[in-house]
C-alpha cells in the first residue's frame, strides 16, 4: 500500500492548508491554485488533502459516484430502480495526466458493450470518476489547450456532456479543482485562471531551523512510510473532525449587509473585473468562520478571504507580479471594521482648491541627434518603460486569429504532439485504433469488420518553440524621453507575449562604440525585463556591430530554435566595424547577408518628428523585413504582429 505524506506534518505553508482546508468545507469554492517554486511541498499538500476530509457515501461500482440518495438515471448500478446499497468511501482523488486524450477526460464509446452486445453504452471518463471530488492537475499551466476548453464547460456548468459517435450523455461532474504550477512555465490562460477559486502563492523557508524540520520530517517519511503515518495518525482524525463540524455548521454562518458590502469595495478597489470573485470572496469568508467554529464572519475573515481570492483576478500590466497591497486592505478592514462615525454637524472643513494644478515639470530634452555627432560624449540615462495603453493603437483585426495565450506557437499536423482527434484516411500514417473501431461497430453492430473504409488517422498538435532576438538601440538618438520609454513598453510587450508562449528570447543592446549581448537566449524573460530596465541610453549607434552579433548569436541557436530578429531603432548609424567603411553603407551589407539566410525579422521604426530620414525603412527593405513605425504600434498589437509573422 502507497502511503500519501500526512496532510498535518506539512511544515509551515499555513496560508495554503487554510486554502485547501476552506476547499474541503464548501467545495462550491472552485478549487485552489498552487503556485510557488519547485520543492515547495505544492504536490505534497494538495495530495494530502484526501486524507483529513470526511468519507461520503456512495455505490458499490457506480462508475459516476452517484449519491445513494440522488442517482443517475444513465448508471447501471444505480438507475435500474433498485434502492441502492449505499456505503462509506474515501472522497475521490483523480490525478489528470498531461496527456490525457479527450475520450480518457470525457468519456467514450464501451467497446467491450459494442463487441459483447452490439449496442452502444457510455464508457465514463475521469469527470465521471472526479464528481464529487478532487481533480488533480501538476504543473496545470502545460495542460493542452483542448483539455483546457473541457475543463472550462466542466467548471461552468458542474455538467459533463458528451455528444460524439453517436452518443448524447450529460452526467455530473461537480468537483474540486487542484492546480500546482511554476511561473517559470509560463501563466495560465485568463479564463481558466478565473475558475480557481483561490490562489496561493508557496515559496520554501528562509528560517535554517523551518528547513531542518522539513528534511527530517521528509527523510523519517521515506526511511519507514507506514510507522510515520501511524505517527501523525491521531492528528490527522482530529483535523478531520474538525472539517466535518465546519462542514455541518456552514449553512449557519451568517455575514451582514456591511459586509456584504465591504466584500464588493475590496473588488472595486483593487480593480477586479470578474463577479466570480464577490462570490467567492462571500463564501470563503464564510467557511474561515466555520473553520473556526463561528457563526459570525468578522471584517478579518473577510480580509484573509480576499488575500486568496482577489491576487490573480487583479488587472495586472505585463510582468506585473499577482498581488495585493496589504498596508490598503488592512487600512480598508480597520474601516469595516470600526464603529460607524457620529453624524455629521455639518460643520465641513474648506472644500478643495480644484484650480490648484502643480507647477510645470521642465522640459527634457527631445533631440533627434543627440549623440550623432563623433565625440559621442552625450550623458548616458535611464528610463522607465511605457505601458501598452501609452502607445498609439492602429487597427489590426485580420492579424488577431493568433492560438491563445499560455501555449507556445501551435503546429497542426505534427508527428509528435497531444493526439487531438482523428481523421478518416484510407492509408494512415498513424493508425487512430479507438476512431477505427468506433467506425466500424457503428458501421455495422452486428456483423463486426474492420474495412479500409473505416481507418482513420491520427492528427496530433504539436509545439514549435521560438527564439526571439530583440536588437535594441540604446543610442544618444534614442535618449528622447518618450521615445525611449515607448520602446521598452513595446519591448515589455514583446517579452511578455514570448513568456505566455514559453518561447526564448534573447536581448541585443547597441549603444557607444559596440554592441553587447545583455541577455543569453533564455526563458527567464523576468531577467530580460530587469535588463531592460537597466539599459543605459547615451552615445553613437554602432548598428553594423549589432547586425553582426545578430548574426552570431542565431548561427549559435538557429538549429533548434525558430527565429525571428527584432530590430528597434532609428537606422541612424554612425560606427562601423571598418573605419574604412560608411557606417550606414555597412549596415545595409550585413542586412542584406542576413536576408539571404532567410530568417524572418520585423522592423520597428523609432523615428520621430517631423523631419525623417527613413532609415529605418531602408533598414527593413534590406532585411526584407516587415515594417511597422513605433508611432503606430502598441505594445499589445506589438505581439500579434510577431505572431503572424513567425507563422509565415
Amino acid at each position: 500500500m502507497k502511503h500519501a505524506y500526512p496532510f498535518v506534518a506539512i511544515v509551515g505553508q499555513p496560508q495554503l492548508k487554510r486554502a485547501l482546508l476552506l476547499c474541503a468545507i464548501d467545495p462550491s469554492l472552485g478549487g485552489v491554485l498552487i503556485r510557488g517554486d519547485k520543492g515547495t511541498a505544492k504536490s505534497t499538500a494538495a495530495r494530502g488533502l484526501v486524507d483529513v476530509l470526511p468519507p461520503i457515501t456512495r455505490v458499490p461500482g457506480c462508475a459516476y459516484n452517484c449519491a445513494p440518495d440522488a442517482p443517475l438515471a444513465e448508471c447501471p448500478h444505480c438507475g435500474d430502480g433498485a434502492t441502492p446499497v449505499a456505503v462509506t468511501a474515501p472522497v475521490p482523488f483523480i490525478n489528470l495526466p498531461l496527456g490525457a486524450t479527450e475520450d480518457r477526460v470525457l468519456g467514450s464509446l464501451d467497446f467491450e458493450q459494442a463487441l459483447k452486445h452490439g449496442r452502444q453504452a457510455f464508457k465514463p471518463g475521469l469527470l465521471a470518476a472526479a464528481h464529487r471530488g478532487l481533480l488533480y492537475i501538476d504543473e496545470v499551466n502545460l495542460l493542452a489547450d483542448h483539455l483546457v476548453d473541457v475543463l472550462l464547460d466542466v467548471a461552468a456548468m458542474g455538467v459533463n456532456t458528451v455528444q460524439r459517435e453517436g452518443l448524447s450523455v450529460s452526467h455530473p461532474a461537480r468537483l474540486t479543482l487542484l492546480g500546482t504550477m511554476n511561473l517559470e512555465e509560463g501563466d495560465l490562460r485568463p479564463q481558466l485562471l478565473d475558475r480557481f477559486g483561490m490562489m496561493v502563492e508557496v515559496s520554501a523557508p528562509r528560517d535554517a531551523a523551518v528547513r531542518a524540520e522539513v528534511v527530517r520530517r521528509r527523510l523519517a517519511f521515506e526511511a519507514d512510510p507506514a510507522g510515520f503515518v501511524a505517527g501523525w495518525r491521531a492528528e490527522t482524525d482530529a483535523l478531520r473532525d474538525t472539517i466535518r463540524v465546519a462542514q455541518a455548521g456552514l449553512r449557519r454562518v451568517t455575514l451582514s449587509d456591511a459586509l456584504f458590502d465591504f466584500v464588493s469595495q475590496l473588488c472595486c478597489e483593487f480593480e477586479v473585473a470578474s463577479l466570480r470573485a464577490d462570490i467567492v470572496m462571500h463564501k470563503a469568508a464564510r467557511a474561515m468562520a466555520a473553520l473556526d467554529g463561528r457563526e459570525v464572519v468578522s471584517a478579518e475573515d473577510v480580509r484573509d478571504a480576499a488575500g486568496l481570492v482577489l491576487p490573480h483576478r487583479r488587472r495586472r500590466k505585463p510582468f506585473e507580479q499577482a498581488g495585493l497591497d496589504h498596508d490598503k486592505l488592512e487600512s480598508l478592514t480597520r474601516q469595516a471594521a470600526a464603529p460607524p462615525p457620529p453624524p455629521s454637524d455639518g460643520q465641513d472643513g474648506p472644500p478643495p482648491d480644484d484650480d490648484a494644478t502643480p507647477a510645470p515639470a521642465a522640459d527634457e530634452p527631445d533631440d533627434e541627434h543627440d549623440g550623432d555627432g563623433g565625440s559621442g560624449a552625450a550623458p548616458e540615462r535611464q528610463f522607465a518603460a511605457a505601458g501598452a495603453d501609452d502607445v498609439a493603437r492602429i487597427d489590426l483585426l485580420a492579424r488577431q486569429a493568433h492560438e491563445a495565450s499560455g501555449r507556445r506557437s501551435s503546429v497542426v499536423g505534427a508527428r509528435r504532439g497531444h493526439y487531438v482527434r482523428a481523421v478518416p484516411d484510407e492509408a494512415p500514417d498513424q493508425l487512430a485504433v479507438d476512431a477505427t473501431l468506433r467506425h466500424a461497430l457503428l458501421r455495422d453492430p452486428q456483423a463486426f469488420g474492420v474495412t479500409r473504409a473505416d481507418l482513420h488517422a491520427k492528427v496530433r498538435v504539436g509545439t514549435q518553440a521560438s527564439l526571439i532576438l530583440l536588437v535594441v538601440d540604446a543610442s544618444g538618438s534614442m535618449a528622447a524621453r518618450r521615445r525611449m520609454e515607448a520602446v521598452k513598453g513595446a519591448v515589455l510587450g514583446l517579452l511578455r507575449d514570448a513568456y505566455q508562449r514559453r518561447d526564448q528570447v534573447a536581448v541585443i543592446a547597441f549603444r557607444g562604440d559596440e554592441a553587447e549581448l545583455v541577455l543569453p537566449p533564455t526563458r527567464q524573460v523576468e531577467q530580460a525585463e530587469q535588463a531592460l530596465h537597466e539599459l543605459p541610453t547615451g552615445g553613437r549607434t554602432p548598428l553594423s556591430h549589432a547586425l553582426r552579433l545578430a548574426a552570431d548569436t542565431l548561427a549559435r541557436h538557429g538549429d533548434t530554435l525558430t527565429p525571428l530578429l527584432v530590430v528597434l531603432s532609428d537606422g541612424r548609424a554612425n560606427v562601423a566595424l571598418d573605419v574604412h567603411l560608411d557606417p550606414w553603407a555597412e549596415a545595409l551589407g550585413l542586412a542584406g547577408r542576413l536576408a539571404e539566410s532567410g530568417l524572418p525579422a520585423l522592423v520597428l521604426d523609432t523615428e520621430q518628428g517631423f523631419v525623417r530620414l527613413g532609415r529605418a525603412r531602408e533598414l527593413a527593405q534590406a532585411l526584407q523585413a516587415d515594417y511597422v513605425p513605433m508611432d503606430q504600434l502598441s505594445a499589445e498589437v506589438l505581439a500579434l504582429s510577431i505572431r503572424e509573422r513567425q507563422g509565415r
